[in-house]
């Protein structure tokens, strides 16, 4: 079995690192890197050295101005990366270089100095249909480097609430795999790739799946070819299924859906006797903005350009049924805002937004997680920006198996 050390990148408040600890106590962190640019105090960053302690491989640091061979060695590299524009351009002398800020071309930097022999990253599901202009690119763009780099990938879109947990979050995981491990010659010997998605994917395991949708194209096989990166960028367009599978460069994609599992409500994680500054019926006029915001509306606008039309939205259900998974969290949660969860209190009837302990219970936070010397409407924003712990978890039981296998 290889050593079971992990690099972690973009590592917030410590979803990656808390999964897979939760799945083993033998993945040692060997470096973490966490930086929010727009901010003077690094609450993120603190909230995960008070939970995992002090240590010179925890790194408060713009990921640009890291020496990329000065980052330990490592046997996985983890880490939920921002969704950007991907595209890349010829620099003349310079050769390929993709667009300044883009983190992506960090993370394939680390790859080049440290070869990690697999790699596990989260993103956002519309990073496969990015951008609308040319559809698939940027994730063909990374796959591209992949493949280039010596690796094959298998991915697939999980709504963390089909699973049995507490909320309805949709998120693409990429996972990546040298091609001279022995889990790549293990697949590399089943001739379908159907098969591999079906029976001995890395996801299947703990996210299995039924068969494809009956509809037309659900399945497409498409061969990498290319002269360069940049030719991917200019060219490559690709309808990305919710699973797939790029193995020896060619790729293979399906849409799938999850063998049900039975719902974890929100009622669930909600607190009792929750204190009086979160309820939003203190006032007409407050409780009339929320109805505003979560109701149904047409509005007439005009755009830069001085063209007219009209923007609409869908009403919301208020307050949120106690009946389902919570919906998706975002940074705002907690806010008076359209996004936001406003429940039933389970003691009173009353209307309240959720607490920051509900917002970490959604995400399979332990209780309090975040409360460190960071406010309480950051707390929301790291949960709004934070990854379902329990996937992650039951993800690092395959990765177990997998490295178990290694030698």
């Amino acid at each position: 079995m290889i050593a079971k050390t992990v690099c972690e990148l973009f590592a917030g408040v410590g979803g990656f690192r808390l999964g897979l600890t939760g799945s083993s106590d033998d993945w040692n962190f060997v470096w973490a890197n966490q930086w929010e640019p727009s901010r003077k105090i690094q609450h993120a960053y603190n909230c995960y050295v008070e939970n995992f302690g002090e240590s010179t491989n925890h790194v408060n640091e713009d990921i640009t101005n890291i020496i990329k061979d000065t980052i330990p060695a490592h046997n996985l590299l983890v880490g939920g990366f921002p969704c950007q524009d991907y595209s890349v351009a010829r620099t003349g002398a310079k050769g390929i270089e993709g667009k300044k800020g883009v983190l992506w071309w960090q993370i394939r930097d680390i790859i080049i100095a440290k070869n990690s022999p697999f790699i596990l990253l989260e993103n956002v599901d519309r990073l496969l249909k990015s951008p609308a202009n040319q559809r698939g690119r940027d994730f063909g763009v990374i796959l591209t480097c992949l493949n280039d780099l010596g690796y094959s990938v298998e991915w697939r879109v999980i709504n963390a609430a089909e699973y049995g947990f507490p909320q309805r979050r949709r998120r693409v995981f990429i996972f990546a795999f040298k091609n001279d491990t022995n889990y790549h010659k293990r697949l590399n010997n089943i001739n379908n790739f159907k098969n591999i998605l079906h029976d001995l994917g890395f996801f299947q395991e703990q996210f299995p799946i039924v068969e494809a949708f009956p509809s037309e194209k659900i399945e497409l096989e498409h061969k990498l070819t290319y002269k360069d990166i940049a030719d991917v960028s200019d060219t490559f367009k690709m309808e990305f299924r919710n699973a797939g599978i790029m193995l020896n460069g060619v790729i293979y994609t399906e849409e799938t859906k999850p063998i049900p599992h039975e719902e974890y409500i929100i009622s669930k994680i909600l607190e009792r006797n929750v204190d009086e500054r979160y309820y939003i019926d203190n006032n007409e006029e407050n409780l009339d903005k929320w109805k505003k915001l979560k109701g149904p509306k047409k509005i007439n606008r005009v755009s830069k350009e001085g063209h007219k039309y009209t923007f609409s939205e869908g009403g919301m259900a208020f307050p949120d049924s106690l009946d389902r998974p919570g919906r998706t969290m975002l940074t705002s949660e907690g806010s008076i805002n359209r996004s936001s969860h406003v429940v039933s209190d389970l003691d009173t009837g009353r209307l309240r937004i959720i607490t920051p302990i509900e917002a970490e219970k959604l995400n399979c936070f332990p209780p309090n997680w975040t409360k460190t010397e960071m406010t309480e409407r950051f707390r929301y924003f790291c949960m709004g920006n934070a990854l379902v712990v329990g996937l992650i978890e039951k993800m690092g039981l395959t990765l177990n198996n997998i490295f178990q296998t290694e030698g």
